[in-house]
């Protein structure tokens, strides 16, 4: 414990140190703001919605839509998570501003965003489709961040020998991307894969109805029929529609998810063989069909090949960048002056647009910020104490994984802002009920995060280490002390950087409350945020929303990052 300590006090003064990447990305998130404010001012005054149809036999077409809009956003997550995740892990000039950018990204509140993205495209785009692209957009911000954390803390914690291996053999970026990278991170991307899908049903209501002064904009769709249900107070609707995403997730366990973790086992890094490897109907159905084989052998075996020849011969043998001639560097200087310029300017127009706040506002603002940290702290403890035991378990026993990975996936999937009414009549009687009703539904938008990246890495831990404690006679809390929370370490890392950020998005429809035409609200900056966002109160909006953003990358840079520092010099599987 003591030179846990010692380490983690050791890289303080690093991990407080501001680089100019992080101003960068502070005053480039300022300029992306004010400017989707500014188009916000520009959208169409009025917008007429869309009737949603409450009969459940408009629920299969309605769960096509929100599935369709769930997968676009899906790969769009997948191939950012990718990129920019690897541009993170192996560049350390990249990373300098790529992470702090990650960061802010991750802070701002889907809820907040939203306003946004969508008035922004609707002065741009005709109105239907501003809406459905600015639907994905908001799934996809729900999805990726956990995925691009997940990705990153792979690729930082590869075991040496695997990277001696990969050079040893002269790996060119793409074959170390298949034969190396993509194999280690599997598990974990499948994990966080099914926490994205996760997300993205928890703010699906958000993302297909949203609603500001006299524009409303809604989409048809399994997240519009739960709205419109718990709105017209129709409990035979509401049970339809939850009985529609059940069945939904269900079917998503048994046909993608369950085959995705049994394929994964193969990438597992252990000397010896899993006594109780993960199985799957489905997956031993496609393995064993002629089908499937045939499409294998004579369709993607020979693409794969193709491809790889490509590859080998176009990709790099090296990652590194190196720069071009004197006009490139000319090219470079002049793009970096331009991008500036824009960011100065942006940052200009939106400190003109924050002056006009009143002192008594930022006040709020200010009070708010601590109220909803203290939340969020609550939430994150609670979300601990029962995740790391429930998670290990399923991690570590295949069987009870078996049994309780569906019921995870349904209880998580579930969005709680549907439910949540019933839990605010029942605490609202309460001293402070307001306030327990808020951390619990923070505790139910975060504790998933956790719970998933915990599995992820119970999973990842090797056979012959968990042989290797067995014949040591390791038991209790010698055990948890010297195998599984080290292993755990970087997953928990990860998980708990997700589950704080899922915490202050969450806390804007956990602080400010409407149902039965009562508006209930919290002091807190969510309910500021939600607030400002209904009265269309953009100064306020943009203050309330920066707030956050720099709240929650103080508490990055100067907190987790550290564990993130950690657990790649620590805590490695070699």
């Amino acid at each position: 414990m003591d030179r846990l300590m010692r380490l983690f006090n050791s890289e303080r003064k690093q991990a407080q140190a501001f680089t100019w990447g992080d101003l960068i990305v502070v005053f480039a998130i300022v300029t992306v703001l004010y400017m989707g404010v500014r188009l916000a001012w520009d959208a169409p005054p009025v917008v007429r919605a869309k009737e949603i149809s409450l009969a459940p036999a408009a629920l299969p077409w309605y769960t096509a839509l929100s599935v369709g809009r769930m997968t676009a956003a899906y790969i769009l997550s997948m191939l950012f998570t990718l990129i920019y995740g690897r541009l993170a892990a192996y560049h350390r000039r990249a990373e300098q501003v790529l992470m702090p950018l990650l960061d802010v990204l991750q802070s701002v509140p889907i809820l907040s965003f939203l306003p946004v993205v969508l008035l922004g495209l609707s002065a741009l785009l005709p109105e239907g489709l501003a809406a459905e692209l600015a639907s994905i957009v908001l799934i996809f911000t729900s999805q990726v961040w956990n995925l691009t954390f997940a990705w990153y803390q792979s690729l930082t914690t590869i075991p040496k020998e695997l990277r001696e291996a990969s050079a040893v053999f002269r790996l060119n970026a793409w074959f170390r991307f298949k034969t190396m990278e993509l194999p280690f991170a599997a598990i974990s991307l499948v994990w966080n894969s099914m926490m994205s899908w996760a997300g993205g049903w928890f703010f699906l209501m958000a993302a297909e109805i949203f609603t500001v002064g006299q524009r409303d904009f809604r989409l048809p769709g399994l997240g519009a029929y739960l709205h419109e249900a718990a709105n017209q107070e129709n409990v035979t609707a509401i049970a339809w529609g939850i009985g529609a995403l059940v069945v939904t997730v269900v079917l998503l366990d048994q046909l993608v998810w369950r085959p995705l973790m049994a394929w994964t086992e193969r990438f597992k890094v252990d000397m010896v063989e899993s006594d109780t490897p993960s199985a799957s109907w489905f997956f031993n159905l496609l393995h064993n069909s002629r089908i499937s084989r045939w499409f294998s052998e004579t369709v993607f075996g020979p693409l794969m090949d193709r491809l790889d020849r490509h590859m080998g011969r176009a990709v790099p043998s090296d990652l590194v960048f190196r720069n071009g001639a004197a006009g490139r560097k000319w090219l470079d200087r002049t793009v970096l002056l331009a991008g500036l310029g824009a960011l100065a300017y942006g940052v200009f127009q939106a400190v003109l647009l924050l002056i006009t706040v009143p002192i008594g506002e930022w006040m709020q603002v200010a009070v708010g910020v601590g109220a909803t940290l203290l939340r969020v702290a609550v939430a994150l403890l609670l979300a601990l104490a029962w995740t790391i035991p429930v998670g290990v378990a399923i991690g570590t026993t295949p069987r009870l994984a078996n049994v309780l990975q569906p019921v995870v996936q349904v209880t998580a999937s579930i969005p709680a802002t549907a439910v949540f009414p019933v839990f605010v009549l029942i605490l609202i009687g309460l001293p402070g009920g307001l306030n327990l009703a808020a951390v619990l539904l923070m505790l139910m938008g975060t504790q998933w995060y956790l719970l998933f990246n915990i599995i992820a890495g119970a999973r990842a831990i090797p056979q012959d280490l968990k042989y290797t404690a067995r014949l040591i006679h390791l038991k209790g809390w010698e055990r948890w002390r010297t195998l599984i929370l080290p292993a755990l370490f970087p997953y928990l890392v990860t998980g708990m950087i997700t589950a704080s950020g899922g915490a202050w998005n969450a806390s804007i429809v956990a602080e400010h409350i409407t149902f039965g035409g009562q508006t209930l609200a919290a002091v807190g900056i969510g309910a500021l945020i939600a607030r400002a966002t209904a009265e269309g109160n953009y100064p306020l909006l943009l203050a309330a929303t920066l707030s956050m953003i720099l709240a929650v990358i103080l508490i990055n840079r100067f907190f987790w990052h550290r564990l993130y520092q950690l657990a790649e010099e620590r805590f490695r599987m070699e």
